[in-house]
């Protein structure tokens, strides 16, 4: 359960990492200097992050038995710039209430 919610943090950064590397470096290149490769690339990649993490936020969901308005920041948070950073902290203190400490040998 804990992994899980590892994946999705480490997938929701990547998300939201590609989204401000889309709107703040891709997107002005292909209209300011007429280059649209980046948006190919760095739009494939956003794409291909996106899909999984709402994916993986449903699967967290149902797994972890969160209510149904969860999910729904989530998916939320990622259609915001830099929302998924913001999310992030909620699946910290999540993760962290989870987590059984591991006994000392």
């Amino acid at each position: 359960m804990v992994g899980l919610v590892v994946a999705l943090r480490i997938v929701g950064l990547l998300e939201g990492l590609s989204f401000l590397v889309l709107l703040g470096i891709a997107m002005p290149l292909k209209y300011l200097a007429d280059s649209p490769r980046a948006v190919e690339i760095v739009g494939g990649l956003h794409g291909f992050l996106f899909v999984l993490y709402a994916i993986l936020a449903l699967a967290v969901t149902i797994v972890c038995k969160l209510p149904w308005w969860r999910l729904v920041q989530a998916l939320l948070a990622s259609l915001i710039p830099a929302g998924t950073f913001w999310f992030d902290r909620k699946l910290s203190d999540f993760q962290k209430a989870i987590s059984v400490p591991m006994p000392k040998s």
